[in-house]
């Protein structure tokens, strides 16, 4: 049997993803995390327009530990996909697909969603609420 010379395919635990596929990727978790979170936001709506009973558990849950970290890191997943989003409208416009500054992007991106959600909850805690 001949040998080829052909290359083989990178093995997942030696090939790295790029930091913009990585991205990619979470864009599309955070996509379907929204709409898991829209449809528990319907339903806080309707438990307040029930009345004080049927929005007391939901309340609870709102002001547990549990909930709070729920509520931060579906902020975070609103915030990450508004900026990826974002950086679909620059590329919209053609510009931004070299790789340089598809990886500046891409950082940006992060930091950005990153100190989005902080400023939001610390004006939370700042004001109250």
């Amino acid at each position: 049997m001949a040998t080829s010379n052909r290359p083989l395919s990178p093995h997942l635990q030696v090939y790295r993803l790029p930091l913009t596929g990585v991205i990619s990727i979470c864009h599309r978790m955070t996509g379907v995390i929204l709409a898991v979170g829209v449809v528990f936001f319907v339903g806080l709506l309707s438990a307040v327009a029930s009345g004080p009973d049927s929005f007391a558990p939901i309340q609870a849950f709102l002001d547990s530990l549990f909930g709070r970290v729920v509520l931060f890191l579906w902020s975070y997943t609103l915030f990450f996909h508004l900026c990826h989003g974002i950086r679909h409208l620059l590329w919209d416009t053609g510009h931004g697909f070299d790789k340089e500054t598809m990886d500046k992007l891409a950082l940006l991106e992060l930091v950005a969603s990153v100190g989005i959600t902080l400023l939001v909850w610390s004006s939370r805690w700042i004001f109250g609420g």
